[in-house]
């Protein structure tokens, strides 16, 4: 069998295009370009694409699936391990995961494995949605805090145990970050909708509207006669950069600008009555993920110019190659080296910021080099918005109301990889315990917490529910 070298490119929107509109940019593979894709996997007996799955999907079973034209059969086995394909397919970061460690990527470009994921799922909704067959009902009933990645992931495979299953999210909206968070041309909204409905017709019942430790706190829910509770509430509280002028009209947390473009629909306007000022001269601060999707969302909204400030370089940015290369292409500039130390105002407006230029020393505990400020190297840029995406912490309001949860000094709760907390019968996963991750890994810690309800149940309570 020849090998095929690179990936079987996919379709997308010309970047003179989708600045101007918030329509998905990848356009996704077509039936014979995903046969072609799945051809060039090697099939190899040691698959280290699976370990390299934080929720250890089938991959060369699917994807032999896939060569062979059966895409009902690569569905199937994907749901085996993974229920929110369509959504896994386009944001999770393959080229650190699956794909860094794919045997065909030791020479050449690895196999495609998020996008046929992707085609996978997306021929699913068109061919029609199966729903896998569920356990023996048991009788106990589990609840599931927060519709985010992690909880959608628990609560599907708690269902599949058998189990009774309620998730409680306090926005008025299903699914977490992946509607507040993720842009519309990163993740159609669409999509995540669909991917919730899946959950739901597996028996999940979704509360919206209910704030854990407000509303009803968890001894209430234990009270309530509910048997275990897992908690995966994220991390939504914002970090700001502590310098003078954040509180000038004009300077954003990434937090609020993207809830209200993505959530409250501001890309919208008039059609949704959110408003949204975004002026000429944009500055985003930060190098991930959030960064990009603030940067080219703001672009979308008419900015002139949008600038990245990142106080490393590039070789450093957290952010997705794939996320920066479309950011580049769509026209935004990136100032590496570079980190705000005063917001600039008018009359209570954001007008500039200064900057000071940075160089790199010694590694920090993240094992990146550590930036430092270059004495007497300070500038000033002019900008009418600022956005800060520098990460966000976990909402203290369920460790505050929970007695016997241990958290810890950044407000984590303490879980171990099972989801196992110091209080019995809550579990913990996703963002509420590492801190702002991938939809990926909060899924991972979602599964596994699955399974260490069941068994904890089971062990304590026997086969059914008492």
């Amino acid at each position: 069998m020849k090998i095929v070298p690179k990936k079987t490119p996919m379709r997308e929107q010309p970047p003179e295009e989708r600045i101007k509109n918030f329509r998905e940019v990848p356009l996704g593979y077509t039936p014979e370009e995903a046969i072609q894709e799945a051809k060039r996997c090697l099939q190899c007996k040691r698959a280290p694409c699976i370990q390299g799955c934080p929720v250890n999907i089938k991959i060369p079973k699917f994807i032999a699936k896939i060569a062979e034209g059966d895409f009902r059969g690569a569905i199937r086995v994907i749901k085996e391990d993974n229920y929110l394909p369509a959504i896994c397919g386009r944001v999770c970061p393959q080229e650190t995961q699956c794909e860094a460690v794919c045997t065909l990527g030791r020479k050449f470009e690895p196999v495609a494995i998020g996008r046929l994921e992707r085609f996978a799922a997306d021929w699913e909704y068109e061919h029609g949605v199966e729903i896998p067959p569920l356990g023996e009902p048991t009788g106990f009933r589990v609840a599931v805090v927060g519709s985010g990645p992690a909880g959608l992931t628990c609560a599907a495979e708690l269902r599949r145990f058998g189990h009774d299953v309620v998730i409680f999210e306090a926005l008025h909206e299903p699914g977490g970050v992946l509607v507040y968070g993720i842009p519309e041309f990163r993740l159609p909204k669409r999509i995540v909708a669909q991917e919730v409905e899946n959950v739901r017709k597996l028996g999940v019942e979704l509360h919206l509207n209910v704030v854990v430790g407000r509303t009803v706190t968890i001894d209430e829910l234990f009270r309530d006669g509910f048997h275990a509770v897992f908690v995966g509430s994220g991390a939504g509280l914002p970090r700001f950069l502590g310098i003078p002028g954040e509180s000038l009209v004009g300077v954003y947390s990434a937090n609020e600008f993207l809830t209200r473009v993505n959530l409250m629909r501001a890309y919208l306007f008039p059609e949704y009555d959110t408003p949204i000022k975004v002026g000429r001269r944009v500055a985003v601060v930060g190098g991930g993920n959030v960064a990009m999707d603030a940067a080219r969302t703001a672009l979308r909204l008419g900015a002139e110019r949008v600038m990245v400030l990142y106080r490393r370089t590039e070789a450093e940015m957290p952010a997705r190659v794939e996320e920066v290369h479309h950011a580049k292409e769509e026209g935004v500039e990136f100032h590496f080296l570079v980190n705000p130390v005063r917001f600039l105002g008018r009359d209570g407006v954001l007008v500039g910021v200064e900057c000071v230029r940075m160089e790199l020393g010694e590694p920090d505990e993240s094992g990146r080099r550590r930036p430092i400020p270059i004495e007497g190297s300070n500038f000033t840029l002019d900008i009418d918005t600022a956005i800060i995406a520098i990460g966000n912490s976990p909402h203290p309001l369920i460790p505050r109301t929970t007695p016997g949860l241990e958290v810890s000094r950044k407000g984590t709760i303490v879980a171990d990889d099972l989801g196992v907390t110091s209080r019995e019968g809550v579990f913990a996963g996703g963002d509420i315990v590492t801190g702002a991750a991938t939809v990926i890994l909060a899924m991972g810690a979602g599964k596994r917490a699955a399974y260490a309800i069941d068994r904890f149940l089971r062990e304590k309570y026997g086969e059914k529910a008492p």
